[in-house]
């Protein structure tokens, strides 16, 4: 079933999506933790996200620029203000839509399907021996277990899969990076590396990458 976490202070409006939703064939999930926002996102690890734009602890507009530096899950920034502005930076910080409040239910549920549709239709998935790259949802699949990666580890590893079995350089992979709107020097991509390389491990393929000294990474 399809998961939507629901981010909305108000308990009575949190309860009635959740429950909109649980009528509508989907999994209407609350969250609770306001105070480590990210983190919980990134541990439920919905199909969309339903974020309102005033919610403790930090911004919604904050919080969805701060998502969107390590996920691409769909979200659709739900507003009490009838505002441009509010509309503009929403899409600005990578909302994938947006409604204001009050909204009619029907019409909530119609946008849901669409942004849905939308990003399923444009999932694209690549494999690496025995594991599903989920390059829009940025996860990496092994049997059951699936494993979250930051925008920037996802871009590596693309590459990388892209380019197996040949060294790739690390101008290369900044280059790639950098014409991904990312800002990164050098010791960044080190860094990113390693926990690269740590979440491969923990999904059971270690030693995948290999560098090769003054020359760069391969990909075995």
């Amino acid at each position: 079933m399809t998961k939507i976490l629901i981010i909305e202070d108000d308990l009575v409006i949190a309860s009635a999506l959740k429950n909109l939703l649980n009528d509508n064939n989907y999994e209407g999930v609350i969250l609770e933790n306001f105070s480590n926002s990210l983190e919980e996102i990134l541990k439920e690890n919905p199909s969309l996200i339903l974020l309102d734009i005033n919610i403790p602890y930090i911004n919604g507009k904050t919080l969805l620029k701060n998502l969107r530096a390590k996920s691409n899950i769909p979200v659709i920034m739900v507003t009490s203000k009838n505002s441009e502005v509010d509309e503009a930076l929403s899409i600005t910080y990578g909302a994938d839509d947006y409604i204001t409040k009050p909204y009619n239910p029907n019409i909530l549920l119609l946008r849901i399907g669409a942004v849905l549709k939308r990003y399923n239709n444009n999932e694209d998935t690549i494999t690496y021996k025995d594991l599903i790259i989920n390059i829009p949802k940025g996860t990496i699949k092994r049997d059951i277990k699936e494993i979250t990666l930051t925008k920037n580890e996802m871009i590596i590893f693309n590459y990388l899969v892209n380019h197996q079995n040949r060294i790739v350089t690390r101008d290369e992979l900044m280059t790639t990076l950098w014409n991904n709107d990312e800002f990164i020097n050098d010791n960044a991509l080190t860094v990113n590396i390693s926990r690269l390389r740590i979440k491969l491990k923990e999904i059971g393929l270690p030693n995948s990458i290999e560098t090769r000294k003054n020359l760069g990474y391969i990909l075995l």
